[in-house]
C-alpha cells in the first residue's frame, strides 16, 4: 500500500520529518520502504485498520497528536425509500446507500485528487469511481458506485450458490461457482460483493446519478474470493481484514464532500439497513496483568495514557474502537503498550524454564530415533496448537492463529494429517514418527513427552517389498520383538471419517516416553550421529506422474548394464526411479525387470509430451543394448 508522506503529514497535529515518521512506523510494527516521498507499507493481516491514511494517522497519533478530521458534507441528507432486501444479514450486518445526482460529469479534478491518481499510477476512470477509490485510500472503507439508472428492479444481497458467468466492470468474464456473496437485480448478478462490481451497472464518464453502496461484510464471507477468481481487488484486501462497521455515514459524507468539491450536487439522499446494533468490546482494566505479561512496572495512569493516545476509550473499562478487530484481551492491550513504549526500551530478564527431558531421557530419545530411522521412518515436527477442543485442552488467550486456540492433547490428529498430506502427494509408502510434548489440564497443567508412529501403504519401493503392505505384523516386529508384553500398543485407524479415497490400512502407536522401559532399548546403538545432514528441499505444489516399464533382458550378462543405466538416470523432473519387479526365467535364460519412473516439477504441471520425452531419454540407451527390449513398445 502506497501512502504519500505529505498526505500523512496533513493529518497529524505535529509535523515530524520523514525520517522521524519512518522510525515511529517501524516502532509501531509497520514494515515499509521509503521511495522519495512515498511510504510503501507492508502491514500484517491483523492490522486491516491501518490500510488507509486515517488508520496510520490514528496509530501515529500517540506520538504526533490525534489526527485532524476530514472535511465532510455538512448539509442535511434526507432518507429515501430503496427497494432493497438483505437475505444474508450474517454476511452483511450493516449496509448504507447514498443516492447522489450532479449537474454535470467532470474529468478535471482538484489537485488532491489528481495527486492521488498519480500516486497509485492509475488512469482516470470516471468521477464517481475515482472518488470511491480516493475515499478508500483516505478512510480504509471501500465503496461501490452503481449507475443509478441501471438499478431499475429490486436490489437483493445474498450469499447464494452460483453457477454461471459474471462480467466484471473490468470487462473480464469469470465463472461463479459455489457460495458467493452477490448483489442481484432479478436473476442477474450485478456485483460480486466485497470484491468487484459488474459491467452492466458500472458508471461511465457520462454518469450523473449514482447509488453508492457502503457496507460491512463479514471477513470470512469475502476471504479467498479474489484469489479464487483471479481478481486484483483493493476492496477485497480490506474487507478480508475487517473494516469499521461504525464509519459508514462518515465515509459517505466524505464521499459527498469530495463530489461537492468538483461539481454541483442536485440531490442527495441516504438509507441505512442494519440487522443489529454493533456493541463495542470493553475490557476490564488490569494493569497488574499487563505488567506481568510485559515484565514491567508501569503505573495505571501511564498505561491508560498510552491507550488513549491510540484511540481507545477509557472509563471504568477500556473501550475497544470499532475498527480494532484484533483487540480481544489484556494480552492485546499489553502489546499495544509495548508498541508505544518500544520493545527495545523494555528491559529484558532471563526466564527459567523447566527442563523438559532429563539426560537419561535424552539418551532414550536418540535410541528411538536411531531405531526408527534405521527402518526407513521419517521424523516430523508439527504445530502444537489445534482447532480441536477437548475437556482437558488448554486454551490460549492470544493465539497466533485464531482457528488454532488449543494445545493438542494427543499426537494422533497431527500424524493423520501428515499421512493424508503425503498420500495426496502420491506417496505410496508412508512411515512417520514424532517425538513431542503434549499438554492437558485437570486440577493443574500436565506435560507429557510422547512418541507417535503412523504407517500405511507399500512396505518399500523395491522389487522384494513392492507388492507387500505395511501392516500390524511389520510394526509389531520392530517395536515389540522379543518382549513378553506389548509395551507399544498398535491400533488400526479407520478411514471411514477421513477425507481420502485410499484403501490401505493405517496403523498407529502413541506412548509416553516414561512408559518405555530402558532395558528394551539397551541393545540399540545411537546411530543418529552417523546420518548425513539433509538440507531443506521445497515440496512441489504440482502433481507427480508415473510411468512403468517392463524390460525383457534375454542376455543375462547385460542385467548389470541395464541396472547401472537406471541408477545413473537423473534430471530436474525425475522425482524417483526404482525397480519394483525382478523375475528370472531359468527355462528361457532371461530376466524381466519392472521399473517405475516418477516425474514431478517444482514449477509447473508437466505435460505428457515432457514426461514421455524424458522417459525416452532414459530408456533409449537401454533398448539399444543387444538382447534388451520392452515388449509392446
Amino acid at each position: 500500500m502506497k501512502i504519500a508522506y505529505k498526505d500523512l503529514l496533513n493529518l497529524l497535529s505535529k509535523k515530524p520529518t520523514k525520517d522521524s515518521l519512518s522510525k515511529k512506523l517501524f516502532q509501531l510494527g509497520h514494515e515499509h520502504e521509503v521511495y522519495g516521498d512515498v511510504f510503501d507499507m507492508e502491514l500484517t493481516p491483523n492490522r486491516g485498520d491501518c490500510l488507509s491514511l486515517v488508520g496510520l494517522a490514528r496509530d501515529l497519533g500517540v506520538f504526533f497528536g490525534a489526527p485532524k478530521p476530514f472535511d465532510l458534507y455538512t448539509d442535511n441528507i434526507e432518507t429515501f425509500d430503496l427497494d432493497f432486501e438483505n437475505l444474508s444479514p450474517f454476511d452483511c450486518p450493516k449496509i448504507s446507500f447514498l443516492e447522489i445526482e450532479v449537474n454535470e460529469s467532470k474529468f478535471d479534478y482538484q489537485p488532491y485528487l489528481e495527486n492521488y491518481i498519480n500516486l497509485i499510477g492509475n488512469k482516470k476512470t470516471n468521477l464517481f469511481t475515482d472518488i470511491s477509490n480516493f475515499v478508500s485510500y483516505e478512510l480504509g472503507q471501500p465503496t461501490h458506485c452503481f449507475d443509478r439508472q441501471s438499478i431499475n428492479k429490486k436490489l437483493i444481497f445474498e450469499n447464494k450458490k452460483c453457477n454461471g458467468p459474471f462480467q466484471t466492470l473490468l470487462g473480464t468474464e469469470i465463472n461463479l461457482k459455489d457460495l458467493n456473496c452477490v448483489f442481484s437485480l432479478g436473476n442477474e448478478i450485478i456485483s460480486l460483493a466485497g470484491v468487484m462490481g459488474g459491467s452492466s451497472t458500472a458508471c461511465s464518464i457520462k454518469t450523473k446519478k449514482v447509488l453508492v453502496e457502503c457496507a460491512y461484510f463479514n471477513p470470512e464471507s469475502i476471504i479467498g474470493k479474489s484469489i479464487k477468481y483471479n481478481l486484483v481487488s483493493d476492496a477485497a484486501h480490506k474487507f478480508e481484514r475487517g473494516v469499521d462497521i461504525d464509519s459508514q455515514e462518515y465515509v459517505l459524507r466524505r464521499f459527498a464532500r469530495v463530489v461537492q468539491d468538483h461539481v454541483k450536487i442536485k440531490s442527495i439522499k441516504i438509507k441505512t439497513f442494519s440487522s443489529n446494533s454493533y456493541q463495542n468490546l470493553s475490557i476490564p482494566i488490569d494493569v497488574n496483568k499487563i505488567n506481568n505479561i510485559l515484565g514491567t512496572s508501569f503505573r495505571e495512569d501511564e498505561c491508560l495514557d498510552y491507550l488513549r493516545g491510540l484511540g481507545f476509550g477509557v472509563s471504568n473499562k477500556i473501550k475497544v474502537p470499532s475498527y480494532r478487530h484484533d483487540i480481544k484481551t489484556n494480552n492485546d492491550l499489553a502489546e499495544e503498550i509495548a508498541r508505544v513504549v518500544g520493545y527495545n526500551n523494555i528491559a529484558s530478564s532471563p526466564i527459567n524454564l523447566q527442563q523438559i527431558i532429563d539426560c537419561k531421557s535424552n539418551i532414550k530419545v536418540k535410541k528411538i530415533e536411531s531405531l526408527l530411522t534405521k527402518h526407513g521412518f521419517s521424523e516430523v515436527i508439527n504445530f502444537p496448537f489445534t482447532s480441536k477442543k477437548e475437556t482437558e485442552s488448554i486454551n490460549i488467550d492470544n493465539p497466533l492463529d485464531t482457528n488454532r486456540k488449543n494445545l493438542r492433547i494427543s499426537l494422533k490428529d497431527s500424524l493423520v494429517e501428515n499421512l493424508l498430506y503425503n498420500e495426496r502427494r502420491q506417496k505410496d509408502s508412508i512411515k512417520l514418527f514424532e517425538l513431542s510434548s503434549i499438554y492437558s489440564k485437570d486440577t493443574k497443567i500436565n506435560q507429557q513427552f510422547r512418541l507417535g508412529i503412523i504407517i500405511s501403504g507399500r512396505l518399500a519401493n523395491n522389487y522384494n517389498d513392492f507388492s507387500k503392505k505395511l501392516n500390524y505384523k511389520y510394526l509389531n516386529k520392530i517395536l515389540n520383538n522379543n518382549l513378553n508384553t506389548n509395551i507399544f500398543e498398535i491400533n488400526e485407524i479407520s478411514r471411514d471419517t477421513l477425507s481420502t479415497k485410499k484403501k490401505d490400512k493405517i496403523f498407529y502407536v502413541e506412548v509416553s516416553l516414561e512408559d518405555i522401559p530402558d532395558n528394551i532399548l539397551s541393545s540399540i546403538e545411537d546411530e543418529k550421529k552417523a546420518i548425513d545432514f539433509v538440507s531443506f528441499k521445497p515440496v512441489s505444489e504440482y502433481p507427480s506422474s508415473k510411468r512403468d516399464f517392463s524390460f525383457l533382458i534375454e542376455d543375462l550378462s547385460k542385467v548389470d548394464e541395464v541396472i547401472n543405466i537406471l541408477d545413473s538416470a537423473s534430471g530436474e523432473i525425475i522425482k524417483n526411479l526404482f525397480i519394483f519387479d525382478f523375475y528370472e526365467n531359468n527355462e528361457k535364460n532371461s530376466v524381466k525387470l519392472g521399473c517405475r519412473f516418477i516425474f514431478q516439477s517444482n514449477y509447473k504441471t508437466l505435460s505428457d509430451l515432457e514426461i514421455n520425452d524424458k522417459a525416452l531419454e532414459i530408456i533409449n540407451p537401454i533398448i539399444e543394448i543387444d538382447g534388451v527390449s520392452i515388449p509392446g513398445l
